[in-house]
């Protein structure tokens, strides 16, 4: 029998002769990771890889660096700086205009003579001055609510028609008319309120009050036209496209699987928006409803031009008369002295307050949702 041919040191059989193909990686090719054909056991030990945080090695060999140094002042670091300094402004605007407000208010009501809260007259320039924000902040909210409950449910409905029932083209077209009903200016409205709208509201009212006269708020003997209904009617389309822009958001940006959910569990589309648009939406509808408010508690000229300014709280809507904080500082300060531009100047903190808590009220509501606010940011 022939016995067979020694193996020679390079063959491929394993043990100490096997060569640096055998020791490749796998993927590895031999240009890039090229190996001296020795032995495994017979490498140095200096060979050993270097510890971890050394330079890197040659290209292809891999190996780990320090990340490089963080600059002392970079782009991010100036941004943040920026923005901080934006946010702190706008803090230090709001504490300027009520230390302002204060200031110029306190030697005005050090001068009155009677209730600031309660009295329901206003007198600033009598000898001795009588003034008070009772009438006119009461005619301030009645008006701004009662334009509110006429404009909210408008203005859902055609939020829910832009989001979910009209075609992507005629609502984007819809959208942006609404949109841009809310660049128009106040004193537009409030002149298209008085010369256009005056004559239809003056016989509403007086429907209103021939038929239901046994209500307090359609009571009394006339004359009608210039009165709470007709400056509510002209705040409702001003605060309209505030709510519909800002409640079409919120619907949009209700997440497909939950209307998806309801359909395919045999919903028809009203019972989808019912169970899955509005429950989702709700808080950022009422922030909407919110914002719209403070808008409506803030409209000077548009009032100024359809109420028949009188100070007295009623709450008869058809007859003339009624005021507001606001236009009755566009109406008096002209005529105003030292003592009655304070006086306004105080009515105007009072208003200044109840904005401001409006906006609050509105932002802890957001806050209180946090995945839509995020979605919103």
């Amino acid at each position: 029998m022939g016995e067979n041919p020694p193996r020679s040191a390079g063959s491929g059989a394993g043990g100490p002769g096997m060569t640096s193909s055998r020791a490749r990686p796998a993927g590895a090719s031999a240009k890039s990771f090229a190996v001296p054909a020795t032995t495994i056991l017979d490498r140095d030990p200096s060979d050993a890889p270097a510890p971890t945080g050394a330079s890197p090695g040659p290209a292809g060999l891999g190996g780990g660096g320090g990340l490089p140094r963080r600059r002392a002042f970079g782009t991010e670091r100036a941004f943040r700086g920026v923005t901080l300094a934006a946010g702190a402004a706008v803090l230090v605007i709001i504490v300027a205009i009520a230390v302002f407000l204060i200031a110029r208010a306190v030697p005005a009501l050090q001068a009155n003579t009677v209730n600031f809260f309660t009295f329901q007259g206003w007198f600033p320039n009598d000898p001795e001055p009588k003034f008070g924000i009772g009438a006119l902040a009461f005619g301030t909210v009645l008006s701004a609510v009662l334009a509110l409950l006429m404009a909210v449910p408008v203005a859902l409905g055609i939020a829910l028609y832009l989001s979910h029932y009209a075609h992507r083209r005629i609502g984007t077209t819809l959208g942006f008319l609404v949109d841009l009903l809310a660049a128009v200016p106040s004193v537009v409205f409030g002149l298209w309120g008085r010369e256009v709208l005056y004559e239809p509201v003056r016989d509403l009212s007086a429907w209103l009050n021939k038929y239901f006269n046994w209500l307090p708020i359609f009571g009394g003997d006339g004359p009608f036209g210039r009165s709470i209904l007709l400056g509510s009617l002209v705040l409702a389309i001003m605060v309209l496209p505030i709510v519909t822009s800002l409640s079409r958001e919120v619907f949009l940006q209700t997440p497909a699987a939950n209307q998806e959910a309801a359909l395919a569990l045999g919903a028809t589309r009203w019972e989808m928006i019912r169970t899955a648009v509005l429950p989702y939406g709700r808080p950022g509808i009422v922030a909407a409803v919110m914002l719209g408010l403070g808008r409506a508690l803030g409209e000077t000229i548009a009032l100024a031009l359809t109420l028949n300014m009188t100070f007295g709280i009623s709450v008869n809507l058809i007859e003339n008369g009624g005021n507001t904080i606001a236009a009755n500082i566009a109406n008096a300060f002209g005529e105003a002295g030292d003592t009655g531009r304070g006086a306004l100047i105080a009515s105007g903190l009072v208003l200044f307050a109840i904005t401001l808590i409006v906006n609050i009220t509105a932002r802890a509501i957001l806050y209180r949702r946090r995945e839509f606010t995020e979605s919103a940011a």
